[in-house]
């Protein structure tokens, strides 16, 4: 499990002695396809790695519609910034999108970790500083884009370095609502696209036709470097 752990950025730099302590609190979990991991207003006694599928956190209006907050992938951790509250709860509700395996880590025990360790909490302050970056990003990116920039934006940022395709592994109506657009309108944006001649899309398999044309519809043109483009450069820009 050690190892497993060293995969996370969170968890990366700690002492082989720290690591352990974790193992020795922590628990892996398996979850099927739809699977409930915690509700939201659950306590939040536990943080989480993911080590295999893919996750979606999302809140629940008082009417039962669902919010999208954010899709987990492999080798990321969530809910850690709550070990610092008094009596926290989850904010969220987390639920598998496929099957999925993780590692539930004792969020109590590892405050306490920190609390013996100066250098541990600033790397856990750097990691938590950078996803507060992505935060931003995203309010920018809901404010001022539009939904077909959005869309392009998270099929520019979903490609692997060195590719022009990828395959969409997340059902299209939970995508649509982590890019907090409506499912009528993502298909809209997807044919818009295609038939542009940007891209073209065979189930859930996504190639990239036009890279030139997909970056200026993301509006990400201007924030790259000049030099050949690479779409997959911007691989580690989860929307």
């Amino acid at each position: 499990m050690i190892d497993e752990l060293r995969r996370a950025p969170l968890l990366s730099r700690l002492e082989a002695e720290q690591l352990q302590r974790v193992v020795r609190h922590a628990a892996r979990v398996k979850l099927t396809t739809d699977q409930l991991l915690f509700s939201q207003g659950d306590a939040a006694n536990r943080f989480y790695l993911l080590l295999a599928g893919r996750m979606r956190l999302f809140r629940l209006s008082p009417e039962g519609a669902e919010k999208v907050i954010e899709i987990v992938s492999p080798g990321q951790t969530f809910a850690e910034a709550l070990m610092f509250l008094n009596a926290p709860r989850y904010p969220v509700c987390a639920s598998a999108l496929v099957d999925s395996e993780l590692i539930a880590i004792d969020a109590l025990d590892f405050a306490g970790m920190l609390r013996e360790s100066v250098d541990s909490c600033f790397l856990l302050l750097g990691a938590l500083s950078q996803r507060l970056r992505g935060l931003i990003g995203e309010i920018d990116d809901l404010t001022l884009h539009t939904a077909t920039s959005r869309v392009a934006r998270y099929l520019a940022s979903m490609i692997p370095p060195g590719e022009r395709s990828l395959e969409l592994d997340v059902r299209k109506g939970v995508l649509a609502s982590r890019l907090s657009v409506q499912p009528e309108t993502f298909s809209r944006v997807v044919k818009s696209l295609t038939d542009q001649g940007v891209i073209s899309m065979q189930g859930s398999q996504v190639e990239v036709l036009d890279p030139d044309a997909l970056m200026r519809i993301a509006e990400l043109r201007d924030a790259l470097e000049p030099g050949p483009l690479s779409i997959g450069s911007l691989g580690s820009q989860r929307p």
